[in-house]
């Protein structure tokens, strides 16, 4: 795709998609935003497969979640952004860390990358991980979002379940003093889900990159500090009265 045109003045001019049969109204504003999203073209020139990578490397860039020789699951990698910022920043072409990525769909190979076709909430997908891992993850990462219904409530509703899902996976895999980042949605149900995270985690709070679309309701939940796993109730004393 070529530059977008430019005015007298310098500036890019809006690219409109003209109505095509077959194409529904939903898929032409879809189509009409990406031409004319500076991401979007930043991303291609740049050589990240989306333009969702930008927000990873903002996020990195306040709290610095990627350091090298981490070892990082990117849930619901495809295409694949976030995996190319992981591996970058770690260190993973000079041997340092490990970087793997999950998804339904294919995903082109990533150099260094480890990717596996599945579904994270397979029964034995934490031992697979952690086994492609070589051991504990020290932070997993999540973009994933649930297909929209339009809806904006059941939507939400939807994204918080999967965080959820994706929170309980990282809690079988991370390593103490791990991290887990994720996409929300902001309405207001979510209350659970951070209260859960600030039992298990040192430090939970809510981002806003600059590359979420302003008109997005999206924003990514950071939780850091894993405390580690939680013994079941009444385990420590059991082994207490054994030990006496």
């Amino acid at each position: 795709m070529s530059a977008p045109p430019k005015g007298p003045d310098g500036r890019p001019l809006k690219v409109r998609v003209k109505t095509a049969r077959g194409r529904t109204t939903s898929s032409q504003k879809w189509l009409q935003r990406q031409l004319n999203d500076p991401y979007v073209a930043r991303a291609k020139r740049e050589g990240w497969r989306s333009r969702a990578a930008f927000k990873l490397i903002e996020m990195n860039e306040k709290v610095h979640l990627l350091r090298r020789g981490l070892r990082v699951v990117d849930l619901g990698a495809a295409p694949g952004g976030w995996s190319q910022v992981a591996a970058q920043r770690i260190g993973l072409e000079e041997g340092k860390g490990k970087v793997v990525a999950i998804d339904l769909l294919e995903m082109d190979p990533i150099p260094g990358v480890t990717f596996a076709q599945m579904d994270f909430l397979d029964e034995d997908a934490p031992q697979r991980l952690m086994a492609m891992l070589d051991g504990q993850a020290d932070l997993v990462m999540s973009d994933m979002a649930a297909n929209a219904t339009g809806h904006r409530a059941t939507d939400h509703l939807k994204i918080v379940a999967l965080v959820e899902l994706a929170a309980d996976f990282a809690r079988q895999v991370l390593a103490p003093g791990g991290a887990f980042v994720a996409k929300v949605l902001q309405g207001g149900t979510e209350g659970s889900l951070l209260a859960n995270l600030k039992r298990d985690f040192a430090q939970v709070k809510h981002l806003k990159p600059a590359a979420s679309r302003a008109d997005s309701a999206e924003l990514y939940v950071l939780a850091m500090g894993f405390r580690g796993k939680v013994a079941p109730a009444g385990k420590d004393e059991e082994e207490a009265a054994e030990e006496a």
